[in-house]
């Protein structure tokens, strides 16, 4: 298919064969040599091959020219990949490096939320600091959804009940990590709190998916150590279709009853 030879082929290498083709300097059988007269010899076999078998199904040079025009007008649409990904980090700055500090990201995001926000985090501290912008949003939003997936574990040698568990992260959340008087949907991983520590497991994960637009993957907790010095890396994708993948991952767990919501509270 066409598509084998995509890799291949510039920008101007699309218009340069689109225009040929319109013109009549590129009539076909489509070989390695007469595309040599518009391409690199490397790529002109490939692509030589992708549209032989294309002419060989009926399509004509005027077909194949709209084809390569269709092609570089979608490329030219598509924003760069360093102006959809950055790197971010925490910590002190490596000499000549640009990168974008963990904190101002994560408070960026919050603020600019305009549907939704998808939280997952392992450790929350220092949490009425690092969630203010949510907060603040989420009272300027009414309509906005906020959405955790939080770490509750069982701490070592603690036999207390999981509802008991739940209910002291619950109250300890609400009056000292959470700022804000609508709190966010809260739901756990029930595995964390299973009696046996062998079979236990850690909701380990560390990311932020705004409005199914972009997302935030990142070593750092919601803990302002993690925030503000420690070393942690991570990388912000604006991109729906990954961002949108990272929601129902965590979505779907949870509609499979794999992560649970936090109960004794409510939206």
């Amino acid at each position: 298919m066409i598509d084998d030879a995509l890799p291949h082929l510039g920008d101007g290498d699309l218009r340069d064969l689109a225009a040929a083709l319109r013109s009549g300097r590129l009539p076909g059988p489509y070989t390695a040599i007469a595309l040599g007269r518009f391409l690199a010899p490397e790529p002109s076999g490939v692509v030589a091959a992708a549209m032989e078998r294309l002419r060989t199904v009926g399509l004509t040079p005027q077909h194949l020219a709209l084809v390569f025009d269709i092609l570089a007008a979608d490329r030219a649409r598509r924003p760069a990949p360093s102006e959809m990904i950055d790197l971010v980090a925490t910590g002190p700055e490596a000499p000549g490096a640009a990168v974008r500090d963990t904190s101002v990201v994560v408070r960026e995001l919050f603020a600019h939320a305009r549907e939704s926000v998808l939280v997952a985090g392992y450790a929350v501290y220092q949490g009425r600091q690092i969630f203010r912008a949510l907060a603040d949003r989420m009272t300027s939003c009414p309509g906005l959804r906020v959405t955790m997936f939080l770490d509750v574990h069982r701490p070592a040698g603690d036999t207390s009940a999981d509802s008991e568990i739940l209910a002291r992260f619950l109250h300890r959340f609400t009056t000292h990590e959470w700022p804000g008087g609508r709190l966010p949907d809260l739901y756990y991983d029930p595995r964390s709190l299973a009696a046996d520590a062998t079979k236990r497991a850690s909701l380990h994960a560390k990311c932020i998916v705004i409005d199914r637009e972009a997302a935030f993957v990142s070593s750092a907790n919601f803990t302002e150590a993690a925030q503000v010095r420690n070393i942690e890396v991570g990388v912000l994708i604006r991109s729906p279709g990954f961002a949108v993948k990272l929601a129902r991952h965590f979505e779907t767990l949870a509609a499979e009853g794999i992560l649970r919501r936090l109960p004794g509270r409510s939206s």
